[in-house]
């Protein structure tokens, strides 16, 4: 056998005599993927830290000042005014504002990296745990939401491709412009004027039980499911009533750009060849439109769903407000309107991470959906 027959799996290691894995084995497309994951990972990374560093300046350089929380408006009990600016300063002191800026962002890095996201002004409690009683919360509205916008967004957008410049199609059009342009806050706000204050029969915005109302017994954090799992039927089916109209009001803004996606993808697919092929082949309406033309239109969907999910979860900040739901959006929201940092900076980087960590996997994810990605 001559030199050039030596099996392509291996190379000559230089002046041993010695095999070593050539580039295209499994070690070195191991070490590639490694190599990419090391860079994708220190780019997240410093996405969350450029985050966090923004808003510590942001809140620091132009919030107002945290101590009213403390003290109420300036003067308010006291003697005089230079009774109440020595308590001012002493507040200050005690929550480590009178620091040079430096100093305060150095501390807060180094009891971030220890898992401290420090102590509400607000609540008094350590953002960690607010975060922590408020995530269920957030998770059942969101977990509906998207249900209720992915299901109603591809199947409407899937009708209005079939029949298309129909009167479905029209309709569907006329509701997916105002799903983009009107303010889910504004569809929250008519939802309860419609259904709560003029018609009586929705729930007021008191949050996810009736007023009065117990929780279940804390299983999953979840009260519809807590409640179906431990069989207190009545406390389950409240809170369902509860989640009627946020889970409407935020459905219907993610609805609304999968149905456009969604129509946009199964029309081209619709006229492609393929899809004409198989029509000519006499396979059935129902297999070409759902298993070919469906298939290949989902591509797209899969793009935007990574910024539909993080938005769900992160971007519900008024809905939650309107409705008077305890989650990780209404406690931001309360945050910000006291100039609370901590939490304020405790929301950012949860929302940092969430959104790193979902793009991501919709990276990890894409590369099976369309293989090409792989190559």
């Amino acid at each position: 056998m001559s030199v050039t027959s030596l099996p392509s799996q291996v190379e000559p290691a230089r002046g041993r005599g010695e095999t070593r894995p050539a580039a295209g084995t499994l070690a070195g497309t191991l070490r590639a993927a490694g190599l990419r994951a090391g860079r994708q990972l220190a780019g997240s990374l410093g996405v969350i830290f450029s985050v966090i560093t923004a808003t510590f300046l942001i809140t620091r350089v132009f919030a107002p000042d945290p101590t009213t929380l403390f003290l109420a408006r300036t003067g308010n009990g006291f003697v005089n005014a230079a009774a109440a600016a020595a308590e001012r300063a002493k507040v200050r002191a005690s929550l480590g504002l009178d620091k040079p800026l430096i100093v305060q962002f150095y501390r807060f890095v180094v009891h971030l990296l220890h898992g401290d996201l420090g102590i509400s002004f607000q609540t008094g409690r350590a953002v960690t745990a607010d975060l922590a009683d408020r995530l269920p919360a957030t998770l059942e509205l969101a977990a509906y939401a998207l249900i209720f916008g992915i299901i109603l967004g591809v199947v409407a957008g899937v009708i209005s491709a079939v029949r298309r410049d129909g009167l479905f199609d029209r309709v569907t059009g006329l509701l997916t412009v105002g799903g983009l342009s009107l303010p889910q806050f504004w569809i929250g706000l008519m939802l309860l004027l419609i259904f709560f204050t003029e018609l009586h029969i929705a729930p007021g915005p008191v949050g996810r039980l009736p007023i009065g109302a117990m929780p279940p017994q804390t299983i999953t954090g979840l009260y519809t499911v807590d409640g179906l799992l431990t069989g207190d039927w009545s406390t389950a089916l409240n809170a369902a009533r509860q989640l009627v109209l946020p889970v409407f009001a935020l459905g219907i803004g993610l609805a609304a750009p999968i149905c456009t996606i969604v129509r946009s993808s199964m029309v081209e697919a619709l006229s492609s060849d393929y899809v004409r092929t198989a029509t000519a082949m006499g396979f059935g309406r129902r297999r070409i439109h759902l298993v070919y033309a469906l298939k290949n239109g989902l591509l797209p969907v899969v793009t935007v769903l990574a910024g539909i999910i993080a938005y769900t979860f992160v971007g519900s900040v008024l809905i939650e407000g309107i409705f008077g739901w305890p989650g990780v959006g209404n406690y931001a929201l309360q945050a910000i309107q006291t100039s609370d940092f901590p939490a304020i900076q405790g929301f950012v980087l949860y929302a940092a991470i969430i959104y790193v960590v979902i793009f991501e996997l919709l990276n990890f994810a894409y590369g099976f959906v369309d293989p090409r990605i792989r190559t």
